[in-house]
């Protein structure tokens, strides 16, 4: 894998984290290629060196020439060199079995994956890290203490909200718990939604023809309201060509009792989805992007929040179309995608929902310009928590701005997107309304 940057995560003074995801900090392959230009350079160290050494030796040996040379600078010079020259040294070593630690951490949670649909496959990625781990026990122990702060930090401030005499904070951490317990959280490669949805008819309520979003918020805040849950973009290119941009609600009705009647972005698409069945939601969207003029093998990009992110992860994994580019935001589920495929997410370490997906995995997922960008999304505790005002899209947006105005070189690259979506010559923009039949 590779990526834009590392984790050391970018930070700004509200807390906002812009990493790939899981454990991992930066290509291992880059990070090789780190350790060798060290190399190179303590190399140059020693010739530098010798060089000093050299000369101390000739002035030494010639009294009358050393009066006007400071033979004790020379010899605290050598000192000082032979000093940096460990101190590279040390850091190459370091760098490389860092890099190491890094692979093995990307290994296993590449075995763990492939486990599920190619047990041949898992066990010769688990022996590539069983060997790099039996090189060097330092780089097993590397692994372990990456994947264990990677584990610490995915929860943060998820326990701490409004307390309740004490009631409250056990049912935010169960999510992360039913996250990490189930391992649902994760769509691992082949895993399509089983089952038949439930009937539901998609009608047309809106249309519009707005300029392409410029950024990261301008995108979520497309994202369609009570009156409609998918809104889908048709954006016809120079020369003709077109593609796609589905924006999808999150849960438009919460109430358990309410589950399985006309709104298919109810409770029971949600634990549908997140079991890996077919939903009313997710065929509803497949629907609205037909209806919309998408067809197999179109490009379609997608922007979405809360369920709408488990819909995003299943249309990008086992649709007919080419879901190249997925925006979420607070999603119960992350999904493992390919090298072609970048993620961008939103998370909040306090958000009980997105706790569903459990950090994802170890290794992160997607392109090298994938990343996720993470924060407390509400670090004071309050009535506010109990109605789960971290998780709303109105605070996820305010993290979106936050991450426009980062800086941050992965967010910068977003810039290319969106450029790219505005030399379309038309947009066309029809919200649809879904309702279950029967």
């Amino acid at each position: 894998m590779s990526m834009v940057a590392g984790r050391e995560p970018s930070a700004d003074g509200g807390g906002l984290s812009i990493d790939h995801g899981g454990a991992i900090a930066v290509d291992t392959e880059q990070l090789r290629d780190l350790g060798a230009r060290m190399r190179s350079v303590a190399s140059e160290y020693e010739h530098a060196r010798a060089a000093v050494r050299r000369a101390h030796a000739l002035i030494s040996s010639a009294p009358e020439t050393g009066s006007g040379v400071d033979v004790g600078a020379l010899q605290r010079s050598v000192e000082r060199i032979d000093e940096l020259c460990v101190e590279i040294e040390n850091a190459c070593t370091g760098t490389l079995v860092m890099a190491d630690a890094f692979e093995v951490v990307e290994l296993r949670a590449q075995a763990e994956a492939l486990a599920l649909t190619d047990a041949a496959a898992a066990s010769a990625v688990q022996a590539r890290a069983d060997r790099l781990v039996a090189d060097d026990e330092r780089i097993g122990t590397m692994a372990e203490w990456l994947v264990a702060g990677w584990k610490e930090r995915r929860f943060e401030g998820l326990g701490e909200q409004y307390d309740l005499a004490g009631a409250l904070p056990p049912l935010f951490l169960a999510g992360a718990m039913v996250g990490v317990a189930s391992g649902l959280g994760t769509v691992r490669p082949g895993m399509t939604l089983a089952g038949k949805a439930d009937p539901v008819q998609v009608m047309p309520v809106k249309t519009s023809a707005p300029n392409a979003p410029a950024g990261l918020a301008a995108a979520f805040r497309r994202i369609p309201g009570a009156a409609s849950q998918v809104a889908v973009e048709k954006y016809t290119m120079v020369g003709g060509a077109t593609r796609y941009v589905a924006y999808v609600a999150g849960t438009q009705e919460s109430l358990p009792w309410r589950s399985g009647k006309s709104e298919p972005w109810d409770m029971k698409s949600n634990i549908e989805l997140y079991q890996g069945r077919a939903s009313a939601s997710y065929q509803a969207t497949v629907d609205a992007l037909g209806a919309a003029g998408a067809r197999p093998g179109d490009q379609v990009d997608v922007v979405a929040h809360s369920q709408g992110g488990m819909i995003a992860a299943h249309l990008a994994m086992e649709s007919d179309f080419e879901v190249s580019m997925q925006l979420t935001a607070g999603s119960p589920t992350e999904p493992t995608l390919g090298e072609d495929q970048t993620l961008i997410q939103l998370r909040h370490t306090d958000d009980v929902v997105s706790a569903l997906a459990a950090g994802g995995s170890a290794a992160g997922t997607g392109s090298p310009d994938s990343f996720t960008a993470s924060r407390e999304g509400d670090p004071h505790d309050g009535m506010q928590d109990l109605t789960l005002q971290t998780h709303h899209l109105e605070t996820y947006i305010e993290t979106a701005e936050m991450v426009d105005a980062s800086g941050d070189p992965r967010a910068e690259a977003l810039d290319e997107y969106w450029d790219e979506l505005g030399q379309a010559v038309e947009v066309e923009r029809t919200e649809y309304r879904a309702e279950r039949k029967g």
